[in-house]
């Protein structure tokens, strides 16, 4: 149990909160407030998608949270849904608290409040279709949230309610990375049927379609957008992603190539490979298909050793890059060779930015962004030109013309008056 503040008489009024971080601060907010009604001084002005709820986005100390007003049973439920996709290291944002048993100063009851935290450097799919986008980044985009999609069915989650306001991206080293931001009408079971998979595909393809529409009757879909051709994209990129990622495929005794460079592309979809199934068919052929987890393999292996939280492609580029390291130091010991690393080759790398700079990309972008342009440097030049030099090119010719993407924080709401 703990006691809110809110209201014009300061009354203290008791709520429950259910939480899994505790932070005292929830305890100073107006509770007894209905959440639409909430002084500005609290609040974060950041972009969101259309919601059937009233929902606020609160800054608590060095994070930035979304607030969404609901009936306790459904707040509760997507609590412990959001909670177990956690569990799974499924791309869903984080479940913090339910407040509930909320009343006015009067004593009339207030709906519960689900509190999440806020993604950062993230944004609405809502938000990026009401700008202009170029064919390639729309091209990211759909197969971001396509991937998603299948990420979910593949672990038995069925989502009901996919559209381009329930879903934030953010970048994954030069890819998109798709994000699950409402789990409310969810449910995740141990496999989902075909026919489980076909009605979330149609429900996703309506929503997404409805809202593009619902765009272009504003005038923020570019003109060279057919919102028919975007949500039939996102079901046929699902479908072939869905097929390559599952079909038994016969190959020849001899034909091992065959296998690694199905794995292979598998990989470059994004998608780890925990083992291959093989059976004996006819003629001495092989029926193969291999097991695939949801990505997460380079991300895993990035945070234990070195204690850095990444997206998958970016976990992947600054592996080989701390691989690379401890080859070139003849470090046997892998985990000292991820500390020096670590304190040698990515936090100069990091600090090398100026504070002024710091709001384009987050770390882990930024070092992942350097390591490619040093790449291409190096290409252009036939040598390798070293860190340093591709440090300093990255931050003159490149970064400081990016615009800020540090959404996280977002833009305090003016004081009235």
């Amino acid at each position: 149990m703990g006691g809110g503040r809110g209201g014009r008489r300061g009354m203290l009024v008791p709520v429950r909160i259910t939480s899994a971080l505790v932070d005292p601060a929830l305890l100073d907010l107006p509770w007894s407030t209905p959440l639409e009604e909430w002084p500005a001084q609290h609040l974060v002005a950041l972009p969101q998608g259309i919601s059937r709820h009233i929902v606020r986005f609160v800054r608590l100390g060095d994070y930035v949270y979304a607030f969404k007003e609901t009936r306790e049973r459904i707040a509760e439920r997507e609590y412990d849904l959001l909670r177990a996709l956690e569990r799974i290291d499924f791309p869903s944002v984080e479940a913090v608290a339910v407040v509930a048993d909320r009343q006015t100063d009067d004593g009339e009851p207030l709906e519960s409040v689900l509190i999440t935290r806020h993604l950062q450097f993230s944004l609405p799919y809502r938000a990026l279709f009401s700008h202009t986008l170029r064919p390639e980044t729309m091209s990211r985009l759909l197969d971001a949230l396509a991937a998603l999609i299948v990420r979910m069915h593949l672990t038995g989650f069925f989502w009901g309610d996919c559209s381009l306001s329930n879903t934030l991206f953010r970048r994954d080293a030069g890819a998109f990375a798709a994000y699950l931001v409402d789990a409310e009408t969810g449910a995740l079971h141990a496999s989902l049927s075909n026919g489980q998979r076909g009605e979330d595909l149609e429900i996703a393809r309506v929503n997404i379609f409805g809202e593009a529409l619902d765009l272009q009757a504003a005038g923020l879909l570019h003109e060279s957008i057919d919102p028919e051709v975007v949500c039939e994209e996102v079901v046929q990129r699902y479908e072939r992603l869905w097929h390559e990622i599952t079909y038994e495929q016969a190959i020849e005794r001899e034909a091992r190539h065959d296998i690694e460079g199905r794995i292979r592309r598998l990989n470059d979809l994004g998608f780890d490979v925990a083992e291959v199934a093989m059976s004996t068919i006819d003629n001495g052929r092989y029926l193969v298909r291999p097991k695939v987890v949801d990505a997460g393999y380079h991300t895993r292996r990035l945070l234990r050793l070195t204690g850095l939280d990444a997206e998958e492609n970016q976990a992947r580029k600054l592996l080989n890059d701390l691989d690379a390291y401890r080859a070139e130091s003849d470090l046997t010991d892998e985990q000292q060779a991820a500390h020096r690393w670590v304190t040698e080759v990515f936090e100069p790398v990091v600090r090398a930015v100026p504070g002024h700079l710091r709001r384009k990309l987050e770390p882990q972008e930024l070092f992942a962004q350097i390591i490619e342009h040093k790449w291409l440097l190096s290409e252009r030049a036939g040598r390798d030109v070293g860190m340093r030099h591709a440090v300093q090119s990255y931050l003159s010719d490149v970064l400081v013309h990016r615009p800020d993407e540090q959404a996280v924080l977002g833009v305090e709401v003016p004081t009235a008056g």
